[in-house]
């Protein structure tokens, strides 16, 4: 059986910083969900370089978390591209469904809202309690203030949030707040209040 990830390579690689390897998990899934679907299209609109240079970043990004098989199939994508060798195809299709397991394993791993979405759909909590009040008051101040300290409250607190907000006002609000872009992340907070 191929293991899909092995974290205790992935800390290795940083130390054993637990707290560390939990971010690069979460940005895998931010930068990489989509990756194999992305190479897919270069290679059929004839962007053999653009569908490589994919492969090869996707190649590092799961090396670096210990994705072993993952980067062994992207290692050999990356090849096959270079070479337009005649089995692309199926290569691709094997990373494509190497990256959903992958994707699986670390949502499990960090109890994310993809993870936990049919959870917090039962047992959604009242989004008008106090607490709840509360830390969306926290969230929006810290996103009014440009302040990073709200990206730890959306990670720190994601399956709360997640079910206050519903899953996809959650990843919108983390999605914008991660790439920095506070305003963004604020006015789907606030359309969603």
């Amino acid at each position: 059986m191929v293991r899909i990830l092995d974290v205790e390579n992935g800390l290795g690689r940083i130390m054993g910083d637990r707290i560390l390897y939990l971010k690069i998990l979460r940005r895998f899934l931010h930068d990489h969900g989509t990756t194999p679907c992305q190479i897919r299209a270069e290679f059929d609109a004839g962007n053999y370089a653009s569908a490589r240079l994919k492969a090869h970043t996707l190649k590092g990004a799961a090396g670096m978390i210990g994705a072993r098989h993952v980067h062994g199939l992207s290692a050999t994508l990356e090849s096959a591209l270079r070479a337009q060798a005649p089995d692309l195809a199926q290569q691709m299709l094997q990373l494509e469904l190497a990256q959903d397991q992958l994707l699986g394993a670390v949502s499990s791993m960090l109890g994310t809202p993809e993870a936990n979405h049919t959870a917090a759909q039962d047992v959604a909590p009242d989004p008008a309690a106090p607490a709840i009040q509360l830390l969306l008051a926290r969230l929006a101040s810290h996103l009014r203030e440009g302040d990073g300290a709200a990206i730890d409250i959306l990670e720190n607190s994601a399956s709360l949030l997640a079910a206050s907000l519903g899953v996809n006002v959650y990843q919108e609000v983390a999605a914008a707040a991660h790439e920095f872009d506070f305003d963004g992340a604020l006015a789907a907070l606030l359309r969603r209040r």
